[in-house]
């Protein structure tokens, strides 16, 4: 357990859109924490996503170090010179279909990576480690609920590399008696996520009056959870979380296309008018269902956000900022990928 005195924080992955917002959630929390965020600042680890950060942009406790998880030199060096007290992990390459086309980058980044931080977690003798992981890694879930202890059964590229890093994780807990903790969470949704993404993508498209791709029949199923709350279900696991442990943390079960539908209603959008289906992804999934109930029992968390009910404050805040997606969005890199993965025309 994390004690209540100043403790030196680094995140990894911190400009991307779950990492940003968990410094900005850290740092609003804990005056006491002094947080280092490194990023590579990938497409999704971008530097509009910084915007998120703006705030604390100058701080004594705020510092960006741009940089790259497989770099053992440059993050051997950070760990040496700060001394942190706890290292949180999200950075990852996050996208199927990314994945299907060129796994390289994947296993480079979600396995060599945390291989990386792991052996220097160990080296420099750092408190705390958590390793921010998927619900994807137990695979496709066809009855009843998938928990801690649940075989994983990658179907993907993308999935196979945050199983392959959950495992070597596993291997320091117990080859070297490391008290490393994983958090495996569902789809996360909110602002600042990429607008590959299906709720980003979904809304930014309705807004230019854009098609909406759907992959296979869109009855793919899904435990959707606000960023929000995975951020205090990351903060409870870091602070109170057992030594060793595997969290899962999930939100509420809804399919892809119904998302769209619940969009584009409160667009005030004819969803009919929009979606088209593509043929599924190879190794697509039907459904994902992480059983959340140990992180219930054992630390009290529950999820504050309903899908259904807070879909719209989702809407909202990308109405409020299309100067942000817009920018994204109108990139050639973008539009590229969004003509080979989702066969359309952006």
């Amino acid at each position: 357990m994390i004690k209540n005195s100043q403790k030196k924080l680094l995140i990894t992955g911190g400009a991307g859109f779950i990492g940003s917002n968990f410094i900005h959630f850290i740092y609003n929390k804990y005056p006491n924490y002094i947080i280092y965020n490194l990023d590579l600042l990938t497409y999704a680890g971008n530097i509009r996503n910084m915007d998120n950060l703006k705030d604390i942009k100058g701080s004594k406790r705020y510092f960006f170090i741009k940089g790259d998880i497989c770099d053992a030199k440059l993050v051997g060096g950070l760990f040496k010179k700060h001394k942190f007290d706890i290292v949180v992990n999200f950075a990852a390459e996050s996208h199927v279909d990314r994945s299907i086309s060129n796994d390289y980058h994947f296993f480079r980044t979600n396995f060599t990576g945390v291989h990386n931080l792991i052996a220097l977690v160990r080296k420099y003798a750092i408190p705390r480690f958590i390793q921010i992981s998927t619900d994807e890694i137990y695979g496709d879930v066809h009855k009843g609920a998938s928990g801690e202890s649940h075989p994983m059964h990658p179907s993907n590229p993308y999935a196979a590399s945050k199983a392959a890093a959950d495992l070597v994780v596993q291997s320091y807990m117990r080859t070297h008696k490391l008290p490393l903790l994983i958090v495996r969470g569902s789809n996360n949704y909110g602002p600042y996520q990429y607008p590959e993404k299906l709720i980003p993508l979904t809304i930014t498209n309705l807004l230019e009056d854009k098609k909406i791709p759907i992959h296979g029949d869109g009855q793919q199923l899904r435990r959707w959870l606000h960023v929000e709350d995975f951020c205090r279900a990351i903060d409870l696991i870091m602070n109170k979380g057992k030594d060793f442990s595997i969290y899962n943390v999930a939100g509420s079960e809804t399919s892809n296309l119904n998302i769209v539908i619940m969009v584009a209603k409160v667009l005030k959008k004819d969803p009919k008018k929009f979606i088209f289906f593509i043929n599924d992804r190879p190794g697509g999934d039907r459904r994902y269902a992480p059983d959340a109930t140990k992180i219930k029992k054992e630390l009290g968390w529950s999820p504050q956000y309903h899908i259904k009910n807070h879909l719209v404050n989702v809407v909202g805040w990308y109405l409020n900022n299309e100067q942000w997606w817009q920018d994204i969005k109108k990139k050639q890199a973008f539009k590229a990928y969004y003509k080979k993965q989702l066969r359309s025309e952006y």
